[in-house]
């Protein structure tokens, strides 16, 4: 298989689709990989480094494009990359579609089929290929709701571990999935008072052991939510509903409630947000804000560290593009239903239900789409 790399294009996104290593690794198992001229400089990677893995370097996106049976990438395609894709074109990266419609119809209208790294499952209820990123994004948020929380940043001014004689900041994480875990352990570490709420109370009871008590854990409804938000100096948005838009959990009417000055740390800004006066921001400009409240709604968290971004997800991502590259998409979905969670889109129809009950398509089942391949397969 022709594999294609571009460089991402999104404001200061740095990440790449793959490393010299993938590439090696691919053009192991007799694959041709071409990426586009310095789509690693951001990361410290050079052309030199990714033709020495067997790469070759093509001067532009459009040749990219033109010639990838499958293009791996790290964000959702940008409009004009959108434009490139065509009709049965292999597309693998993140999409978060449900709540970005002109992407979906985009891509419907390629005709391409686009396999989205967040919706791969693994069997245990994980998502493997956004696990790695949201690790990192939850570690990030804490550092950078530190900075946020700075008065020169419009903050309150409070230090998030105090000092002795004077106490730490209050910490609030909404959720206790990867990111809620990642970000508390941060938090824990920095020596915050920390609180996290979850509707799990198999999640709860397994956070209050790993934390060993240095944590407070609520069931989350909305009193309890109210009252720890108002109560905040930094709040932590780590709520996930796989493919579908994020849940508006915390109100306009709460944040009128919050101090002046606390700061809220949207990671779901990429599902919408749970808060529901968050609206995406860049790295550029990451903060506004908002009823008092500094909003920071990045929705590219983990470009900020993009060469450990970079690496992390690579390492995820390798397996599936090898199977998607050695079998062809259609036998590797077939052979993988963790890997079927994947397709969103197929040939012009939405292939994921959250996505086509967010935005109202018809939904066709990834069973119904790859029906002409499996009523001659094996299975």
């Amino acid at each position: 298989m022709l594999i294609g790399v571009p460089k991402e294009i999104k404001i200061h996104e740095y990440r790449v689709g793959l490393t010299p290593a993938g590439v090696r690794e691919l053009s192991a198992h007799g694959h041709e990989v071409i990426v586009q001229a310095s789509a690693g400089l951001g990361i410290g990677i050079p052309d030199a480094q990714y033709i020495a893995a067997g790469a070759v370097i093509v001067d532009t996106a459009q040749e990219i494009f033109a010639r990838a049976e499958m293009v791996v990438k790290v964000k959702e395609p940008q409009a004009a990359e959108c434009a490139m894709l065509r009709e049965g074109q292999l597309l693998f990266t993140y999409l978060h579609l449900a709540p970005d419609p002109e992407q979906t119809k985009a891509l419907v209208d390629s005709g391409c089929v686009a396999i989205a790294y967040e919706t791969v499952t693994d069997g245990r209820g994980g998502l493997p290929l956004l696990a790695p990123m949201s690790e990192v994004a939850g570690r990030m948020s804490i550092q950078a709701g530190a900075h946020a929380m700075e008065k020169a940043q419009g903050g309150t001014g409070v230090l998030i571990g105090g000092v002795p004689g004077v106490a730490p900041a209050d910490v609030v994480v909404i959720g206790g999935g990867v990111v809620g875990y990642n970000a508390a352990r941060i938090a824990v570490g920095m020596g915050a008072n920390v609180t996290i709420l979850d509707r799990s109370l198999p999640r709860l009871a397994w956070l209050d052991t790993a934390f060993d008590g240095r944590l407070t854990t609520l069931y989350s409804t909305v009193d309890a939510l109210e009252t720890a938000v108002c109560n905040a100096d930094l709040v932590i948005g780590a709520v996930l509903v796989p493919g579908a838009a994020a849940p508006k959990l915390v109100t306009r009417a709460m944040l009128k409630k919050m101090k002046p000055g606390a700061v809220i740390v949207d990671v779901a800004i990429d599902q919408g947000g749970c808060f529901e006066t968050s609206r995406a921001t860049t790295h550029q400009n990451p903060t506004y804000v908002e009823e008092g409240i500094v909003h920071y709604c990045v929705a590219n968290m983990p470009g900020g560290v993009a060469r450990t971004s970079t690496f992390a997800l690579t390492n995820a991502t390798m397996p599936y593009a090898l199977a998607l590259a050695d079998k062809g998409y259609k036998r590797a979905l077939l052979d993988d239903p963790n890997l079927r969670e994947g397709l969103n889109v197929h040939l012009g129809r939405v292939t994921y239900k959250a996505v086509a009950e967010a935005l109202g398509y018809d939904y066709q089942s990834t069973q119904e789409a790859l029906k002409p391949w499996w009523a001659s397969s094996d299975h």
